[in-house]
């Protein structure tokens, strides 16, 4: 089975169909967190047309649709979930200490998540934690759109341009409040792969 793992698109548009357009997969999987963004109306009624599995993340709380969705889901016994099984909240970055890490999974299986926005691959003994990247605000040092192609369970990572000019042409056309620091943090510079996962490990201390 291959199955397109497709996280935080955070309400763009843009991105999501630049990816739709090049995917070949059995199954895609939404990880959570395609509300939060510029155009989350346009985005979440795309990814409700798709016969796709769709998880609850963290930005999917303030959602009612968004809250009867699952925590996580099973496909060729590699588990789906936003940030961990049980709560969509914990993060795991490049670096998390490893007990952290087993603390969050136990010490075996297969796991896919997001939140972090960033693509890695860890093992732990038996235990293989894998973020499948950002769709809509990748912290990759890079402005495209990450995510990941799981083909019988084994992962490879993905990289897809978009349409920027586009993106940032129409979310400076809306009257979301955030538009401006999106379009200035995460379209005309890239998000610094490095500093995030710093900045976000420093929320941990």
């Amino acid at each position: 089975m291959r199955v397109a793992a497709l996280y935080d698109v955070h309400g763009m548009p843009w991105a999501l169909e630049a990816v739709l357009a090049e995917l070949d997969a059995d199954t895609i999987v939404f990880g959570g967190d395609f509300f939060g963004g510029p155009y989350d109306a346009e985005t979440v009624e795309l990814v409700r047309s798709l016969e796709a599995i769709c998880i609850r993340g963290n930005a999917e709380e303030l959602d009612e649709w968004g809250k009867t969705l699952p925590l996580s889901v099973e496909l060729d016994g590699v588990t789906y979930c936003h940030a961990t099984p049980t709560d969509n909240n914990p993060i795991t970055t490049a670096v998390t200490p490893d007990d952290v890490v087993v603390a969050n999974f136990g010490e075996s299986g297969t796991f896919v998540i997001g939140h972090t926005h960033h693509q890695f691959d860890r093992r732990i003994g038996e235990l293989r934690v894998i973020n499948a990247g950002s769709v809509g605000m990748a912290y990759e040092s890079e402005v495209a759109a990450f995510w990941t192609l799981v083909e019988d369970g084994e992962p490879s990572f993905r990289k897809t341009p978009f349409d920027v000019d586009r993106a940032v042409r129409e979310i400076r056309e809306t009257d979301w409040e955030y538009g401006s620091m999106f379009v200035d943090e995460n379209l005309l510079v890239a998000a610094s792969r490095d500093e995030a996962i710093a900045f976000i490990e420093g929320k941990r201390a």
